[in-house]
C-alpha cells in the first residue's frame, strides 16, 4: 500500500517557503486484543463512575481538574484550554543549522519524512547542502493545536524531520548516580576491546533485528483460529554471571567459533 501524507507544511528558511507533505517515518505494530465479556464474546464498555455512590457519571457532568495537592484541584474547562493551544500554522521554521552531533540520543522522539509538495527544485538544493555541510536544522512547527520541535536532516534523497522531546522531558547523566565499583583490570579491559573488534560491522542489519515475541504471538493466534493450538512452552532465560572476566571470556570463545564456522 502506498504511503499517504498525514499533514501538509511549508519549509520555511528566513524568506524562503519549501512545501511539503510529511509521512510517518514508523508503523505501529504493537498486538491490541479487545476486552470481551466471557459469557457472549462481546466487546465490554467502559463507564465513568462515581466512586462514592457506584453511579454512571454522563459526560456531561464530567470536569477536568489538575491535582495541586491531594485532594485539592484546579478545575479548567475546554474553552480555557482552547484559548491557550498554540497558534494554527502550516510553517515548519527552521531556527538554526548544528552539527548531528550536538544532539544526544535521548532527545530524538519519532520521525518523520518530509516529501515535495511542488518546487522540487529548492527541496533537493535543501537535501543536498544538509548532505554537503553535514548539518541538521532545528525546526519548530504547529501541527493539529500541539507545538513541536524538531530535527530536519538529509536521508539519501529525503528530507527527515524527527520530533524533539522537550528539555523537561530528558534527563542528564549528570542527574545519575555515580558509578561504583572497582575500575576494571588491564586483563578485562584487553578483553573486552577484543570483544568490540570480534562484533564489529561495517553496517547497521535492521531485518536481523524483529519483534520475536510478536512473532509468537501472531503465529499462536493464526494456529489458533485455524483451531491447531500449539503446546506452549515457556521462553528460557540465561542465567547471571557476576563476574566480567567469565562474561567475556566466554563470549570471545563463542565468537570465535562462530567465525571459524562461518
Amino acid at each position: 500500500m502506498a504511503a499517504r501524507a498525514i499533514w501538509k507544511g511549508e519549509l520555511k528558511l528566513g524568506t524562503t517557503k519549501i512545501p511539503v507533505k510529511l509521512y510517518s517515518g514508523v508503523s505501529d505494530r504493537t498486538i491490541h486484543f479487545h476486552i470481551l465479556d466471557e459469557k457472549h464474546l462481546m466487546r465490554v464498555k467502559q463507564r465513568m463512575v462515581s466512586p462514592d455512590s457506584g453511579d454512571e457519571v454522563g459526560n456531561e457532568e464530567i470536569q477536568k481538574g489538575y491535582e495541586i495537592e491531594p485532594g485539592k484541584f484546579v478545575i479548567v474547562t475546554e474553552e480555557e484550554l482552547e484559548k491557550l493551544q498554540p497558534k494554527a500554522s502550516r510553517d515548519i521554521e527552521i531556527a538554526e543549522f548544528v552539527p548531528p552531533e550536538a544532539i544526544s540520543q535521548q532527545w530524538y522522539e519519532r520521525p518523520y519524512y518530509l516529501a515535495p509538495d511542488g518546487d522540487e527544485k529548492n527541496y533537493f538544493a535543501l537535501v543536498e547542502a544538509l548532505t554537503n555541510r553535514k548539518r541538521e536544522g532545528i525546526a519548530h512547527w504547529v501541527m493539529r493545536n500541539k507545538a513541536y520541535f524538531g530535527a530536519l536532516r538529509a536521508e539519501g534523497d529525503y528530507l527527515v524531520l524527527v520530533t524533539l522531546r522537550n528539555a523537561e522531558e530528558v534527563i542528564s547523566a549528570r542527574d545519575l548516580p555515580k558509578p561504583a565499583g572497582r575500575a576494571p583490570t588491564a586483563k578485562e579491559l584487553s578483553m573486552a576491546k577484543q570483544l568490540v573488534s570480534l562484533l564489529e560491522e561495517d553496517e547497521f542489519k535492521p531485518s536481523d533485528y524483529k519483534d520475536e515475541y510478536r512473532e509468537r504471538v501472531m503465529e499462536f493466534i493464526e494456529k489458533k483460529a485455524k483451531g491447531k493450538a500449539p503446546r506452549l512452552q515457556a521462553v528460557k532465560t540465561k542465567r547471571k554471571t557476576t563476574s566480567l572476566d567469565s562474561v567475556l571470556a566466554k563470549s570471545l570463545q563463542s565468537l570465535r567459533k562462530e567465525k571459524r564456522a562461518a
